[in-house]
């Protein structure tokens, strides 16, 4: 399958898309687990921590995938 490059256009930006809104979650979990008033089970900041890991991943291999396809390369 060969992606065109409104194809990779719009996987570069779901890529830092991604990336982007994830990392903001993760700082903002961080924030949330130093907080003395939030009182969250450890489990819930296990969970979203490898949500945060698992897309931001993703994110990168859907930007590196845009790149390659705005770029003409297989």
């Amino acid at each position: 399958m060969r992606l065109t490059k409104k194809d990779g256009a719009l996987l570069l930006f779901v890529g830092v898309w991604n990336v982007v809104i994830w990392s903001n979650f993760a700082k903002n979990l961080v924030k949330t687990a130093k907080d003395p008033e939030q009182s969250r089970p450890k489990p819930y900041y296990i969970a979203h921590a490898v949500l945060v890991v698992v897309d931001v991943i993703l994110g990168g291999l859907l930007g590196k995938l845009g790149v390659k396809a705005l770029l003409g390369r297989r």
